[in-house]
């Protein structure tokens, strides 16, 4: 046979196999003739994908009582034992690590707090222990292992698995892949932390079900993912994504990626705090919010977040000013991409009663009549966990979606 033709049924081979994978992801349980409705293949090349597949252990079969008289039914899920997947987020001054079992169930979960600037070996010894902990876990309970993903706040070459630039980390060129490959011996994932993000809350969270929708990424950066037609979309080359470095002001704050009055400089925690601290250093006799030091110097977030919400006008008005930046540019985006959604995550997430309502009348006065009434604003349902469940679904979607067609 010629060689492309073999490589032409290989291709079939793999598709049809991810198209039946899915579907169980989707819809389990079901039957085996469900299952070959709903993907259009033939009876017969369902049920040997079917038997492929509970021979390896990733499938099982079981009898389902249906309310009608007579034989029960049989029924395909997929099963829990049959992989284990590790997600991974490296933060600017945090780890985070998750291991799921195949059908996403946490089994181990680990979060690190580092203090900013962390040297970057040692940032990755540390992430590296708590995999190793993982995987011992996994051996123990005998799950195979699939796979590694992981979220870095950068530019990442996906095809190389490489870490190009991470401004607000300050690393550069760092094979990610390459050294997770030679150290763990398993697939290695590499992705933008706002992407994978983005693909946590299209499968586990607020955006199931939702095919076109833009993330943003509100930490110590300003990240954005977006999914389109049901897949991330990572541009030309695999860039796409970083709405926080859109210039919104040449004359505004600098900005970790060495430019000024970049979009995150206006609209991330950094922003809430900056201005709390210059009407606090301007009106020294107002009240400081509970818990902060005379000088400021301890003032957090969480703090502002809390003040605000118990009535502190200087706290919410701090906040609220940076809610109308964020729905300037969040009403650019949908002008631009028309999507169906929103989604809003990260450390912003804390002050979502009083940013919620004047991002989304901003964005109505801003964007085009049309796209503002069709587009909804929400915030992430997985929270600071989005970017890791995202680095679990990476693996899982190369097993279980036709990623050829991609």
């Amino acid at each position: 046979m010629h060689r492309s033709q073999t490589a032409d049924q290989e291709m079939v081979r793999k598709v049809n196999r991810s198209l039946v994978l899915n579907t169980l992801r989707l819809y389990a349980p079901i039957s085996r003739v469900e299952v070959a409705n709903l993907t259009g293949l033939n009876r017969s090349t369902v049920s040997n994908i079917i038997n492929a597949l509970i021979d390896e252990g990733m499938v099982w079969e079981q009898e389902r009582q249906d309310s009608r008289v007579g034989r029960p039914s049989v029924s395909l899920t997929l099963r829990p034992d049959g992989g284990a997947v590790i997600g991974v987020e490296i933060g600017v001054d945090f780890i985070s690590v998750l291991m799921t079992d195949f059908v996403a169930k946490p089994l181990y979960q680990d979060w690190i707090d580092l203090p900013e600037a962390s040297p970057q070996i040692d940032v990755l010894v540390q992430a590296e222990q708590s995999i190793d902990q993982a995987i011992a876990l996994a051996n123990q309970q005998r799950l195979k292992l699939l796979g590694i993903g992981v979220g870095v706040p950068g530019l990442v070459n996906t095809n190389r698995g490489e870490l190009i630039f991470a401004p607000n980390l300050k690393w550069r060129d760092v094979p990610l892949r390459l050294m997770w490959n030679q150290r763990f011996h398993l697939p290695i994932y590499v992705e933008n932390e706002a992407n994978l993000a983005a693909l946590g809350e299209y499968y586990f969270g607020v955006a199931r079900g939702v095919d076109d929708f833009v993330y943003l990424s509100s930490g110590i950066g300003l990240g954005g993912g977006m999914i389109v037609n049901g897949k991330l979309y990572g541009g030309a080359h695999g860039f796409a994504g970083e709405i926080g470095h859109m210039q919104r002001d040449p004359n505004g704050e600098q900005c970790a990626c060495g430019r000024r009055g970049c979009w995150e400089t206006q609209v991330g925690p950094r922003a809430v705090l900056r201005r709390v601290k210059n009407t606090l250093r301007e009106s020294p006799d107002s009240p400081r919010p509970v818990g902060c030091a005379a000088d400021l110097s301890n003032l957090t977030f969480t703090m502002v977040s809390h003040a605000a919400l118990n009535g502190d006008p200087i706290c919410r008005q701090a906040i609220e000013g940076v809610a109308e930046h964020l729905g300037r540019g969040i009403a650019d985006l949908v002008n631009l991409f028309n999507p169906d959604l929103v989604v809003i995550g990260g450390a912003l997430s804390l002050g979502k009663e009083i940013l919620l309502p004047v991002i989304e009348k901003t964005v109505f006065d801003q964007s085009l009549g049309p796209s503002s009434n069709s587009t909804r604003i929400a915030f992430s349902e997985r929270g600071k966990d989005a970017c890791v469940y995202g680095a679990v679904a990476v693996v899982l979607d190369d097993i279980l979606r036709e990623m050829v067609l991609v």
